[in-house]
């Protein structure tokens, strides 16, 4: 049978259909295949309750780069980041923590808090920003192997190693804890207030199974801070319209470029003959072939349920069966009747605009762990609340509000005699309880509760473990390492069968990064038509 595709694209999120784009671009005939009925994958909006519109699982953009947004021309097809103005940490004792985009507010707010502080906050600033310069250009190339001889690849190395001399002094010892150190460890060396701790460490625990005080969370601290709008760092924001918007206008660029997508087209298998990726069929029976097949799905779907075993190296499944996933963070979405009343400042204002953060002290963000340890959800979580419906008012009724809850933690293997289809409800129920005892209207105000746990993210939206990154960000799975040490340039063992997902360097978030490299990898080995 003829080939009647140059690629398919298995799964239509963005990492999916930014690849899609791309190879569309040069000229391949593209095909995505999406399970769901909407495209976005993890970063998708749905109506789920009349005339709410909830970013259901990743609901924050930072990470997009700039490269993708710019090649695509994102803003013509409708895409529009929306400024997500600072930081609110609520406080048990009444006092709170509001850090804004504003340097001399926030120098002020944190000066309140500890005169010390408020001058590391700006070394801070200007050390992290060095960190970012110098790991933001390794987000953009393709991993070097290690083990080659190839002089390209040793040249790459040499690039990063000189990259690495080019810094300063100070620099390199922050380069080499951030590698290696917790995120409080690494905090403590700036700062004394607790609060202030708790909160910025907050964003090295994300996505992964560790805990503040884990080795290797400063790195995902620094992950997160290279957040890019309109160039500055450390900027996150809305997409208009949720963030089903941002892969909306990626697949409308991508079917602009000729790209044909299906939903509701699940995969059953990949078609492999003689070593070589030829085709896949699809749940229903159908088969469809194609000289390439690019996955945005995970390693345990790609490789433990598309493909049988005897057509993979034993030592390259044995490094997929090793690669960790643990899911660790569930999603409560609210349709709420007004707006949530914090004690520490009460009525509404500017301080909703932002990130509401439930992290008032170290203590309770490495409790928070102390419980997932043993396989339960956190009796007090960390909660990263969003109010989108402030700044984008198209998400809800007039008069009414989104609340929008990433939670940590949320194990996804609870401990024995437990599981998540009879714990969602009790969850849903801790995650509310806990953000009365700081905005005690809210359980008066909730029109609608979504649950999401990390089975669900299994479930709904093939994430293995819950996972929102494919896969933790640890050091270990990182660089050279995801997913495979071997495979970390997006090829796989079989012929003619690519990754191109959060899996894949440089890891998770919505940041397109992954997807675009798998495209520029492809066109290398197939030559743009």
């Amino acid at each position: 049978m003829a080939n009647s595709y140059d690629v398919i694209v298995i799964g239509g999120g963005h990492n999916g259909l930014v690849n899609a784009a791309y190879l569309a671009r040069a000229g391949k005939k593209v095909l995505v295949l999406e399970r769901r009925h909407i495209l976005g994958g993890a970063a998708c909006t749905e109506e789920v309750f009349p005339g709410f519109k909830f970013s259901v699982c990743s609901y924050v953009v930072s990470l997009l780069r700039p490269e993708i947004i710019r090649d695509l021309d994102l803003p013509r097809h409708g895409l529009e980041i929306l400024p997500l103005d600072g930081t609110f940490t609520p406080m048990p004792s009444g006092d709170y923590l509001w850090r804004v985009n504003d340097h001399g507010k926030t120098h002020r707010e944190i000066a309140r808090h500890s005169r010390v502080d408020a001058e590391a906050y700006d070394e801070f600033g200007k050390a992290m920003q060095a960190m970012c310069r110098f790991v933001k250009p390794i987000l953009s190339v393709v991993p070097p192997d290690p083990n080659t001889l190839n002089p390209r690849e040793l040249m790459k190395l040499l690039f990063i190693g000189r990259r690495f001399q080019g810094m300063s002094s100070n620099d390199k010892y922050n380069q080499v804890q951030l590698m290696t150190m917790s995120a409080i460890d690494f905090l403590d060396q700036w700062f004394e207030t607790d609060v202030l701790k708790a909160t910025m460490s907050a964003s090295g625990i994300i996505g992964t199974f560790l805990g503040v005080r884990s080795p290797g969370t400063a790195y995902v601290l620094l992950h997160h801070y290279m957040g890019e709008i309109d160039g500055a760092f450390r900027a996150w924001g809305f997409a208009r319209g949720g963030t089903g918007a941002i892969s909306n206008a990626i697949g409308d660029a991508a079917r602009e470029a000729g790209v044909e997508i299906r939903t509701q087209a699940a995969i059953a298998k990949i078609i492999v003959k003689d070593g070589k990726a030829k085709g896949v069929v699809l749940a229903n029976g159908d088969e469809i072939y194609a000289e390439t097949i690019s996955s945005s799905v995970d390693p345990r779907l790609t490789f433990n349920k598309f493909i049988e075993a005897e057509h993979l190296p034993a030592d390259f499944l044995e490094d997929i069966n090793r690669f960790k996933y643990r899911g660790s963070s569930g999603k409560v979405n609210m349709a709420l009747d007004g707006l949530p009343n914090f004690k520490c400042m009460p009525g509404p204002g500017a301080h909703l605009r932002g990130a509401i953060s439930i992290s008032p002290s170290v203590e309770y963000m490495e409790r928070a762990y102390d419980d997932a340890k043993y396989g339960n959800f956190s009796r007090k979580p960390y909660i990263d609340m969003v109010i989108p419906s402030l700044t984008d008012p198209s998400v809800a009724p007039p008069g009414k509000h989104v609340l929008s809850c990433f939670v940590q933690y949320a194990p996804y293997k609870l401990r024995a005699g437990l599981n998540w289809d009879d714990q969602k409800e009790a969850f849903g129920d801790t995650v509310v309880n806990t953000i009365a005892e700081y905005a005690p209207n809210i359980k008066d105000i909730i029109l609608h509760r979504q649950v999401i746990t990390p089975l669900d993210l299994e479930r709904e939206w093939g994430l293995s473990e819950g996972n929102i990154f494919q896969g933790e960000l640890s050091l270990e799975q990182l660089f050279f390492l995801r997913p495979a040490p071997g495979y970390a340039r997006f090829r796989t063992p079989i012929q003619n069968l690519y990754m191109c997902g959060s899996a894949t360097h440089p890891g998770g978030g919505i940041m397109g990064a992954p997807g675009r490299l798998a495209a520029l990898e492809i066109l290398k080995d197939k030559g743009a038509a």
